[in-house]
């Protein structure tokens, strides 16, 4: 080895001692255990889940981090369409390319990965500067399904690609899957909507009315309104889930859908 590749050596890791150093001071130690019980397993690296939390606006008002959650967002997201297409390749061995494809497009778009992230109350843990707080409210779809996806990637370099296949499967795929919303084409929320709009009513609105079962096999019930009035309820396993069933009960007493 010669000097300077010494140097060097030396330099990056005395960088990275730093950078964890930095990452141990922003998250609570009631967080990180927080953490290990939404993730299911111990932490080994906590520094790659701290890294995975930092919104890039983050930054503009603390000089002393340089990296933002972008690097492990572009890899989590490598990893979530592995370990999906694998799940659906295996599972539905007699389908062909085009519904595999579909299937995992239903499953990892920033809505549904948002979904996930407000289930698992991730914006309870994002680092994200003042003035995206005061805009933020419920959570803004884009940071939440980044940040989801950055802590695939803090995952996969921390527990390989079992880890992040487990942690994929039990909180992104399993409460889809099991519900059937994978292979649902019509979008009753938008249907309801046109429906609305034509008919000079008010737009629907859905709210959670009841939830039951562990954190991990939850169970939303949700009413679709209209003005004042109901117009349908559904279950599901994720609130995304209760509100196109709701929707779809609100079509089907509307007459505008069959059962």
């Amino acid at each position: 080895m010669s000097f300077f590749s010494w140097i060097n050596g030396w330099l990056k890791n005395r960088s990275n001692i730093r950078r964890k150093e930095n990452f141990s001071k922003l998250l609570t130690s009631e967080k990180i255990n927080e953490l290990q019980q939404l993730i299911g397993f111990t932490l080994k690296d906590k520094s790659h889940y701290v890294q995975a939390l930092i919104h890039r606006s983050y930054l503009e008002q603390h000089e002393e981090f340089e990296i933002s959650n972008e690097r492990l967002e572009f890899l989590g997201d490598a990893v979530l369409n592995l370990v999906v297409a694998q799940y659906f390749y295996d599972n539905f061995p007699d389908e062909d390319e085009g519904f595999l494809t579909k299937t995992r497009a239903r499953i990892v778009n920033r809505l549904s990965l948002a979904e996930a992230a407000e289930e698992m109350n991730l914006a309870k843990y994002l680092l994200i500067s003042k003035n995206l707080q005061n805009t933020f409210a419920n959570g803004s779809k884009t940071v939440l399904s980044d940040a989801l996806e950055a802590v695939i990637g803090a995952i996969y370099l921390d527990a390989g690609l079992t880890g992040a296949k487990n942690f994929i499967v039990n909180r992104i795929v399993d409460p889809i899957a099991k519900d059937g919303d994978y292979l649902i084409d019509e979008n009753f929320k938008s249907q309801l909507l046109e429906y609305a709009q034509a008919n000079k009513m008010e737009n629907p609105s859905y709210d959670v009315i009841k939830e039951e079962g562990p954190q991990h096999d939850r169970i939303f019930t949700v009413k679709v309104r209209i003005g004042k009035r109901d117009f349908g309820r559904g279950k599901g396993k994720n609130k995304k889930s209760a509100e196109q069933k709701a929707a779809k009960d609100a079509l089907k007493k509307l007459n505008i859908i069959k059962d």
